[in-house]
């Protein structure tokens, strides 16, 4: 047992600072917000036990309902517009002969950029005035202007525009290093073959990078889930709440109305909808790759 404790203490001394910081820093809030949720709250402070309450008192809220709504609308709506634009970009960057790393550096730079600063760049082209970056130029196209984020039915839309510009750079990138492993003898035999580049990047491209996409198809659903910068920077959940997410709602609850147990009650929500969302992916994707 000495023999073994000192042959392996080196690895252990670089495991346990990283392993404190996750315990310190990730799991134990998290088992103390799971707690706290199930607790009547003053401020940030546990007042008595009321099991259930919190969560009652959340779901039961028709601004949640709403929101609840809203935030699978955001998951759909970033599948629609979010989650192929990556995956074109990048089967285009990887069939280009020539200026790659420049095309590369084009899309992965709008994720330098901070989500609030992002944010607030994209509120000055929706502002709904003469002033609107947008607007201006529907002006001088003779066209009339358009209310943007104060639109109840583009507002969501808008927003994923928003994050979209932002993120799918790097997601890009992963595409475009899974794209680089695919073996070129496959193309060279569909082009023998005579299949066009619709046929090789169906019946090649796509399924040799199907595990990343369902990896990111992951990732994106729970990232999308957890939106919050750009509704509460862009329209604060507005108009009449039509933006409004879980974890705007949560963040609300505990830094507007200072109810730190609903706020906690709405995330654990929004972890166990990921959760069974997640679950099930993972079952179907399990059966379809045993077909």
């Amino acid at each position: 047992m000495k023999k073994w404790l000192y042959r392996d203490l080196p690895s252990w001394l670089l495991i346990v600072p990283s392993l404190l910081f996750f315990v310190v820093f990730h799991w134990q809030p998290i088992v103390s917000g799971f707690v706290l949720s199930f607790f009547e709250t003053k401020g940030y402070n546990a007042v008595r036990f009321n099991g259930l309450q919190n969560y009652i008192d959340v779901i039961s809220n028709s601004v949640f309902q709403q929101t609840l709504v809203n935030t699978f609308m955001y998951v759909i709506w970033s599948l629609i517009i979010g989650f192929l634009v990556p995956i074109v970009v990048a089967i285009m960057i990887n069939e280009m002969a020539n200026l790659q790393a420049f095309f590369k550096f084009s899309v992965y730079f709008p994720g330098m950029v901070p989500g609030v600063a992002a944010a607030l760049l994209w509120t000055f082209m929706f502002d709904p005035g003469p002033g609107g970056l947008l607007n201006m130029l529907l002006a001088k196209l003779g066209l009339p202007m358009s209310q943007w984020l104060q639109n109840s039915h583009l507002t969501i839309p808008l927003i994923i525009v928003t994050m979209t510009w932002r993120s799918f750079g790097g997601t890009v990138i992963l595409y475009l290093a899974s794209l680089q492993g695919v073996n070129h003898e496959l193309y060279e035999a569909a082009a023998i073959d005579g299949a066009g580049i619709r046929k090789r990047v169906r019946h090649i491209t796509i399924p040799q990078i199907s595990p990343i996409i369902g990896i990111l198809l992951i990732l994106q659903i729970i990232g999308v889930f957890q939106v919050l910068y750009e509704p509460l920077t862009m329209t604060e959940g507005g108009p009449n709440n039509s933006s409004m997410s879980l974890m705007l709602t949560s963040y609300h609850y505990a830094f507007r109305y200072f109810e730190a147990g609903r706020s906690l009650a709405v995330g654990v929500i929004t972890f166990l909808i990921l959760a069974v969302l997640t679950a099930v992916y993972f079952r179907i994707d399990k059966r379809a790759n045993a077909d």
